[in-house]
C-alpha cells in the first residue's frame, strides 16, 4: 500500500480504468505516458491500446509492478521508470509523440497539468482522474487562472463522473475523468506567453477588486481603460468574467503592456 503522504487513491473497478484509458484515444505511433500506475489497474487497460511508459515513485509498488507486468517489460511494451514525475521531462523519457493518462494525487493536479501543458514536448492529449469540482471549474465559463491556462493550450472536456466508491481508500469527494485534447502552443503564435500570463496573474491578484484596478498595478489606468475599449471589456468587469479571447486581446493591445 502506498504511504498516505503520497495521497494516492487506487482505482478498484476496471470500467473506470477502461474509460480513462480510452478517453485520450491514442493514435498510431503515439506512446502512452502513465503517471502513478500504483497497482496497475489502469496500466493493464493502457497496454491493450499501445506501448506505455509508466512513472512510479513508490519503490514497493515498483517492485510489485515488475512482477505483475514482467512479460510486458521484457518485450519492451512497458517501460517502468522509478521517479517523481515532477523531476523528469518528456525529453529525458525519450518521448516525442505521446499522450498522457493518469490517476494522480489530487494535491498535485494543477502542478502536473501545468508541467505538461508548458513542456517543450507537449502531449497531444491528457486524460486525468481529478476531483470532479476541479474539472467542473476548468470547463466552466466563470474563469480562473487554471481554467484560462488550460484553455490557452487545449480543449478541456469532462468525460465521466467516477464516484468515491470506485477507489481504495475512498476519497472524501467524487472524481471525474477529465480530458484536455488538441494540445499545442498555437494560441501563442502571435503573442508572448510570458506577457500573456503576467496579465492574467495580475488580473486575478485580488478577486474582490474590479479588473481595471488589478491591472492598474502593472500599467497606467488610462492605458488599461483604452485597452478595455478595444477589447469590448466593461469597466466593471472582474477577472472571472473575461473569456480567453479577451485576455488575448489585452496581451495584443499596444496601449496595455505590463510595466517592466
Amino acid at each position: 500500500m502506498r504511504t498516505p503522504k503520497l495521497g494516492q487513491h487506487f482505482l478498484t473497478h476496471a470500467w473506470a480504468a477502461r474509460k480513462l484509458a480510452y478517453a485520450a484515444a491514442p493514435r498510431e505511433g503515439e506512446t502512452i505516458l502513465e503517471i502513478g500506475p500504483g497497482k496497475g489497474v489502469l496500466t493493464k487497460e493502457l497496454l491493450a491500446l499501445g506501448n506505455v511508459v509508466a512513472i512510479e515513485k513508490d519503490e514497493q509498488l515498483v517492485a510489485r509492478l515488475k512482477e505483475t507486468f514482467a512479460s510486458e517489460i521484457g518485450s519492451g511494451r512497458l517501460k517502468l521508470v522509478e521517479a517523481d514525475v515532477r523531476d523528469v521531462t518528456p525529453e529525458r523519457l525519450g518521448l516525442q509523440k505521446y499522450i498522457l493518462s493518469a490517476n494522480i494525487p489530487y494535491y498535485i493536479t494543477g502542478e502536473i497539468i501545468r508541467q505538461f501543458l508548458t513542456a517543450d514536448v507537449q502531449p497531444r492529449a491528457m486524460a486525468l482522474l481529478v476531483q470532479k469540482e476541479v474539472a467542473r471549474r476548468i470547463v466552466d465559463t466563470k474563469e480562473s487562472i487554471l481554467s484560462i491556462s488550460v484553455k490557452a493550450f487545449g480543449t478541456p472536456k469532462i468525460i465521466a463522473k467516477v464516484g468515491k466508491s470506485h477507489f481504495s481508500p475512498p476519497p472524501s469527494v467524487d472524481s471525474a475523468i477529465f480530458l484536455i485534447d488538441n494540445i499545442s502552443k498555437n494560441f501563442f503564435a502571435d503573442i508572448s506567453e510570458e506577457n500573456f500570463f503576467a496579465i492574467v496573474r495580475a488580473g486575478f491578484a485580488s478577486k474582490r477588486k474590479k479588473l481595471v484596478n488589478n491591472l492598474s498595478a502593472i500599467s497606467k489606468k488610462e492605458e488599461v481603460l483604452l485597452a478595455f475599449q478595444t477589447c469590448s471589456i466593461s469597466e466593471s468587469a472582474r477577472a472571472e468574467n473575461l473569456n480567453l479571447e479577451q485576455w488575448k486581446c489585452l496581451a495584443l493591445n499596444e496601449n496595455f503592456l505590463p510595466s517592466s
